[in-house]
């Protein structure tokens, strides 16, 4: 709602060095008032007449926050409600019982793709709290969001960067702050789909992957953008954290924690080769072959996919669930 948004802006503007580093379109806001019970819901578009009451407890409620405590400006509650009153006339045709849906489409053997958004380690109760969004972006987000039951999953694919990134603030041992990090952003086009801010850029965290791996249950790897490495000398690959004076090969849980930490690499030789747009394993070079295995061996999770380009046919599959 316009509220969220306007409270998300002010919050992070507010909090300076401290801010988080949100995309400033309202979701933590939302998913706030998500958990006190206090949102408008799709149901409620659904009864215009019941409406009014309901936004204006809750245009009061925020607008209380941003004068009073952001020292911001409020919304307007007659331009909100107006809007939301022709939301729900839009929405209405689409509004179903999802979850039947999905269940009548298992009961006649049909597939259903879950597609998660951001990364696991953003997710709010698994990630590098408070660095983090506000739902569940692990595997349970999709059994909740859906209402469809853990059984109902039968492969989860993990999708991972030949590299790492990020956006925001927040924990990242194996950033670069060097020519290379500039090098994987200017390559890789690294800038957030969202906001279009620069990511951060780093080495493969198989510390970071393994713990991944381990909350989402990953069946297979997807690896993507391994063209973005091409004619580097070497590569290196974060296999494990020295934290207060002890490897560790498994992270913190705690953002604070994973902030101490150093990342401990081993180095793979590179190759000259392009591998933009190879489709097929054997024609990759043998480096990046070797670099990718590693990965795998790594990780302990089996190597599935491996993109080489943008276009949506650069793809090699190795390990086909449906096959």
């Amino acid at each position: 709602m316009p509220y969220h948004i306007a409270v998300d802006k002010a919050r992070e503007a507010a909090a300076g060095k401290g801010a988080i580093g949100t995309t400033g379109r309202g979701i933590g806001p939302a998913y706030e008032d998500k958990v006190a019970r206090r949102s408008i819901r799709v149901a409620d578009l659904m009864y215009p007449h019941e409406l009014p009451a309901l936004l204006k407890s809750a245009v009061d409620y925020h607008n209380f926050i941003l004068t009073q405590w952001l020292k911001a400006e409020p919304v307007d509650y007659d331009t909100v409600l107006k809007d939301a009153l022709a939301w729900g006339e839009y929405i209405k045709p689409l509004v179903d019982d999802v979850a039947t849906i999905l269940h009548d489409v298992r009961r006649d053997g049909g597939n259903i793709l879950y597609e998660g958004a951001q990364g696991a380690l953003l997710d709010i109760d698994h990630g590098t709290y408070p660095y983090v969004t506000s739902s569940n972006t692990t595997v349970g987000g999709a059994l909740a969001g859906t209402g469809v039951g853990a059984h109902d999953i039968d492969y989860v694919l993990g999708i991972c960067k030949a590299y790492a990134t990020r956006v925001g603030g927040g924990p990242f041992p194996t950033e670069l702050h060097d020519e290379m990090g500039e090098r994987l952003r200017k390559v890789g086009n690294e800038f957030g789909a969202s906001t279009g801010r620069p990511r951060r850029c780093g080495w493969i965290d198989l510390v970071a992957l393994k713990r991944a791996v381990q909350i989402n249950g990953i069946n297979g790897l997807a690896i993507t953008k391994l063209d973005v490495l091409d004619g580097l000398e070497t590569i290196k690959v974060c296999i494990a954290y020295e934290y207060r004076g002890k490897r560790r090969e498994l992270a913190p849980l705690d953002a604070d924690g994973w902030d101490e930490c150093k990342p401990v690499y081993l180095e793979f030789p590179g190759w000259q080769e392009s591998t933009a747009g190879i489709r097929d394993w054997n024609k990759l070079p043998a480096a990046a072959r070797a670099y990718l295995r590693a990965v795998e061996e790594l990780s302990g999770c089996r190597l599935a996919i491996v993109a080489t380009g943008a276009d949506r046919d650069d793809t090699i599959v190795l390990d086909d669930p449906f096959a």
